[in-house]
């Protein structure tokens, strides 16, 4: 990628990604574009180390404020030290609200659940049992779990059908990822916090609540290279699971970062384990589902073994049940 491309790149970012999400990150790409000098520095990155999200945290990490100005300082004066942490974090979108979505999926399962997330990263959404919920619904809020529960997660439930009534029993938890952090530590989790966008209100005090509950009970977390050796992780998986429990399979935020052929293997992977399997990307990443995907008009599909039952928010925001 040359100079010219990173500057497209962060250009096209800052009019179609950014806007009425980060008021910063869009000034920020348009600063990248317009500098040819912070776009060099991004250029001797890895390809896959390139992109805005991932860039603008680790320039945060380093130092930066809010300003441009502050922003071009860190990529001019501080090119080697972005490189380093480039080579060992990544963009790991390990948002809890993600798990209400799930909840409507986790409702068809026969419990007593291992569930066992892939691309897990600290593990944030393997507790959906230990979160509350509150949606907004058409007959006003409804609140799932312990309301005085330290994590409430908001969402809106957009359908006329009822609202999961309980949590999941989640008897047991693991996950993996190429980088698992640790709820424990201090850095990885400064590193969650740092990949919130600047703007996006209530979200990184939301993460930090989920890091608490976490850290005070962490889960089993291995790392993993699922490009390259997706179907012995889910092996090596399915092999601690205690006999007595339903695993479940969840891959809320990982298919995207894969190359397409070994999205597929993964996907067929998981299908043939004997696991359930729930899921939420875009209708058209992959073809894992059952039947076609019905029109959306947006959000996300969720899915149980490949059947799609619900529109959603990449992110938990809302949730559309299907007929």
């Amino acid at each position: 990628m040359t100079v010219s491309d990173v500057q497209e790149r962060y250009a096209r970012f800052a009019r179609e990604e950014a806007p009425g999400r980060s008021e910063v990150y869009e000034r920020w790409a348009r600063a990248v574009a317009q500098d040819s000098a912070s776009a060099a520095v991004i250029a001797t990155l890895p390809e896959q180390r390139r992109q805005p999200p991932l860039v603008f945290a680790l320039a945060r990490v380093l130092g930066a404020g809010e300003s441009t100005h502050e922003l071009t300082a860190v990529l001019r004066t501080q090119g080697a030290r972005l490189r380093e942490l480039a080579m060992r974090r990544s963009v790991q979108t390990n948002e809890p609200l993600r798990c209400a979505a799930l909840l409507p999926a986790l409702s068809r399962i026969t419990e007593p659940i291992a569930l066992l997330e892939l691309g897990a990263a600290a593990g944030l959404c393997l507790y959906p049992d230990r979160y509350a919920y509150r949606f907004a619904a058409s007959e006003g809020a409804i609140t799932v779990g312990e309301a005085s529960s330290a994590v409430v997660l908001e969402s809106h439930w957009r359908s006329d059908g009822p609202v999961p009534a309980v949590l999941p029993a989640i008897g047991w938890r693991a996950g993996v990822d190429r980088d698992p952090l640790d709820a424990r530590n201090t850095d990885d989790r400064d590193w969650l916090t740092a990949l919130v966008w600047p703007g996006e209100a209530g979200r990184a005090e939301r993460i930090e609540a989920a890091l608490d509950v976490v850290a005070a009970d962490p889960p089993a977390l291995w790392p993993g290279d699922l490009a390259t050796d997706g179907a012995a992780v889910i092996a090596a998986l399915l092999a601690e699971v205690p006999g007595e429990l339903t695993p479940v399979i969840s891959t809320p935020g990982i298919l995207p970062f894969l190359p397409r052929a070994a999205r597929a293997e993964l996907i067929g992977a998981i299908r043939s384990s004997g696991a359930r399997w729930i899921t939420m990307d875009a209708p058209g990443l992959h073809d894992g589902w059952t039947a076609p995907v019905p029109d959306l008009a947006e959000g996300f599909a969720l899915a149980l073994d490949g059947e799609v039952i619900a529109a959603v928010d990449p992110l938990g925001r809302w949730v559309r049940m299907l007929d």
